[in-house]
């Protein structure tokens, strides 16, 4: 076996740093923190083997977290939690799942932070929409696991279980912040793509996602890594800026930069939400955004040239091009990604309204109310079976699709979303739809696993993703220990996959996805705070992250 440079230089230091005694100093005694990182194994790799300590649970489950000299990002407030949470659980083995899965963000996928107080870079100006320049300020650019590349979608919901650390943790909170500063960026660059390349600044090469595609609007492969329009993206980048308000106070991503980008997407929704056909003249008006990709997958393309199938006039809701799972959407009006949008401008528009950002907040609650409207109006249809459902995804002209997909947002997160209350009389005829293979037919049962799947990974595999949203959407005790110990039983390597084969638990897809790996952290913390005898033993009391 040949060993790198790199390494046989660590094994020299520990040789020069050996006493007269033959006491061994640590590995790397004379490293600095740049080459012992260089000599840090590929996570990807490094998440595809067991590693000890085991659990002492009956499963043995590894301890999958890198080297502190590896991890990407740490917060002392975040081992607390950890150490807080695994010492009051009595579940060894989903204890470390969550102390491998809650800081697996932090610990593996900042690729680049920058706080903005060094060098030349320096805050935005706050002057309204003064030009603060580019890449000013904090910035982060976090990716979303085994692929080198920013989703909006993944990487707001990989930070939000450190939302509520961020006001106690001033570093924590430089790192969202610094978040919210590049979405901005990226949205006001690209406001139709889904999936960033590293920025300019941050000196990380792009990476190739191997496509061939046809885009319009056009963009910079250095700077975008896949641009497929999904709602939820924008709606993701409004929720990281309206969640960091919200649990730390803050307004300091409230500058020129993050302005433009509110008015960049306003002008995305005001275009998507037009019709196929002039309602007037009836004919056909192109729509901005075109996607072709050269595939044999249906689903990783578009329609009738990159248009899509139509869409009608006066129904409030907007397109989305694509699902957040990234597959095409079938019928444009994707309506929990218009709930979720229509939730995030109402709240971005009381926050603006709070500092006398009065004329943009009216336009933000206007379009929230109007979307909101719409799937009331267009998005709930009268199922034969279940009564009064809301769709997956409507046309305004009265087709719709029924079903749900893992990926969020979904039908089954409409409450987490804030959309609906979990006792929504509409919201619970849904839920009992799409968690039944006789009403959803992505809900899939086998073996070893049962769950929502999606078309994005196929007929076989079920997402436990799901699962998680599921439990987080119950009051009964039942219901949520059953997930949790399906989920733990199907996490072999400590971490959460992205599906499983509900017929071979062994057969999964993706041994380091972050995403998945936050919503099970965020499904724990939401037990500890609503059912702690689930997590504690009987008598507990709520654990919440103050």
């Amino acid at each position: 076996m040949r060993l790198s440079a790199v390494l046989w230089a660590g094994l020299a230091a520990c040789v020069s740093a050996t006493g007269a005694y033959g006491e061994q100093d640590v590995l790397g005694y004379d490293m600095g923190p740049e080459r012992y990182r260089a000599a840090c194994p590929d996570y990807r790799h490094y998440a595809m083997s067991l590693h000890r300590p085991l659990s002492k649970g009956p499963l043995s489950l590894p301890y999958q977290r890198p080297s502190p000299h590896c991890r990407t990002f740490s917060s002392p407030l975040v081992e607390k939690v950890i150490d807080d949470i695994t010492s009051k659980m009595k579940d060894q083995d989903l204890a470390r799942i969550f102390e491998n899965a809650f800081p697996n963000t932090l610990d593996t996928t900042v690729r680049w932070h920058v706080d903005g107080k060094k060098g030349k870079s320096s805050k935005p100006k706050t002057n309204d929409y003064e030009d603060g320049g580019h890449w000013d300020g904090a910035q982060t650019f976090i990716v979303t696991g085994d692929i080198n590349a920013e989703w909006l979608r993944d990487s707001t919901n990989q930070l939000a279980q450190y939302q509520p650390l961020a006001k106690k943790d001033k570093q924590l909170q430089s790192l969202i912040l610094g978040a919210i500063n590049t979405q901005a960026e990226f949205v006001i660059e690209s406001p139709y793509c889904n999936a960033f390349q590293p920025p300019p600044p941050s000196q990380v090469a792009p990476v190739s996602n191997g496509q061939d595609d046809s885009v319009h609007p056009a963009y910079e492969p250095t700077r975008v890594f896949e641009c497929k329009y999904e709602i939820d993206s924008l709606a993701s980048f409004l929720a990281l800026g309206n969640q960091f308000h919200k649990t730390t106070g803050s307004k300091e991503f409230l500058h020129s930069r993050w302005y433009l980008a509110i008015d960049t997407l306003l002008e995305v929704l005001e275009e998507q939400a037009k019709p196929t056909f002039d309602p007037k003249t009836g004919h056909f008006e192109r729509n901005e955004y075109l996607f072709r990709r050269r595939t044999n997958a249906g689903t990783e393309t578009l329609s009738l040239g990159g248009v899509g199938n139509p869409l009608n006039a006066g129904t409030g809701l907007i397109r989305s091009a694509f699902r957040p799972s990234d597959d095409a959407t079938i019928l444009g009006f994707f309506i929990p990604g218009n709930a979720m949008m229509s939730v995030e401008l109402k709240r971005t528009a009381a926050m603006l309204k709070s500092v006398g950002k009065n004329k943009l907040s009216e336009r933000l609650q206007e379009r929230g109310e109007s979307i909101e409207k719409g799937i009331w109006e267009h998005g709930v249809v009268m199922h034969k079976r279940y009564g009064e459902v809301f769709a997956f995804e409507v046309d305004g002209f009265g087709s719709t699709i029924i079903m749900d997909d893992a990926n969020l947002p979904s039908l089954l997160a409409l409450p987490l979303m804030g959309f609906v209350e979990k006792d929504n009389k509409v919201y619970q005829n849904t839920r009992k739809m799409i968690l039944e293979q006789g009403g959803n037919p992505y809900y899939l049962e086998g073996l070893a696993f049962a769950g929502i799947g999606g078309p994005h990974i196929g007929l076989q595999h079920a997402w436990p993703m799901s699962r998680l949203v599921q439990a987080m959407t119950s009051d009964n005790d039942e219901e949520i220990g059953a997930v949790l110990r399906d989920v733990r039983s199907t996490s072999r390597l400590g971490l959460v996959h992205e599906s499983i084969n509900v017929e071979r638990a062994t057969d999964y897809t993706r041994s380091w996805f972050a995403w998945a790996n936050s919503v099970f952290a965020q499904t724990i913390l939401d037990v500890a705070a609503r059912k702690p005898h689930l997590l504690f033993g009987k008598g507990a009391e709520p654990y919440e992250i103050a």
